[in-house]
């Protein structure tokens, strides 16, 4: 019998989850209400559909302590949700704004991923860096598509 059930969960496909409900799962719900107001001040109303995903995705793929939720190392991001949310989404909207104004050439996930996390940062030295664009095109794919 638990044979068969876990073959019918294997057999399911996974369900999406929208990027707030994705940060409130990992994160909570007070952390979720920072993201969204993070994505509504730094994305563009027109774009918020296409790019929080990304900031979700950055969010699952950094995995960072509190106070680095997002990775963000600059020294003058206060180490806060909110701040680590927002730098994050206005990242991805001024990254989006370069890849658009440089053609659109290539994804834009490897464009992003190019700036945000390098694979010759001199700080990566375990190569974590690599993982980086493949972790976020996962994520993101799956909260782009969510099922309501």
């Amino acid at each position: 019998m638990n044979y068969a059930l876990a073959l019918l969960l294997l057999a399911v496909p996974a369900i999406a989850e929208t990027p707030s409900q994705a940060i409130a799962s990992k994160d909570g719900k007070a952390c979720a209400a920072s993201f969204d107001d993070a994505i509504v001040v730094n994305i563009r109303p027109e774009l918020r559909t296409k790019l929080a995903p990304y900031v979700a995705a950055i969010r699952y793929a950094e995995n960072g302590r509190a106070g680095r939720e997002y990775g963000i190392l600059h020294p003058r991001v206060k180490p806060t949700y909110r701040s680590q949310a927002g730098w994050c989404a206005a990242t991805v909207q001024k990254n989006w704004d370069r890849w658009v104004a440089a053609g659109s050439v290539g994804e834009y996930v490897t464009f992003l991923g190019g700036r945000y996390c390098p694979l010759d940062d001199p700080r990566d030295k375990d190569k974590l860096n690599q993982h980086w664009i493949p972790n976020v095109k996962k994520f993101q794919k799956r909260f782009a598509s969510p099922t309501k």
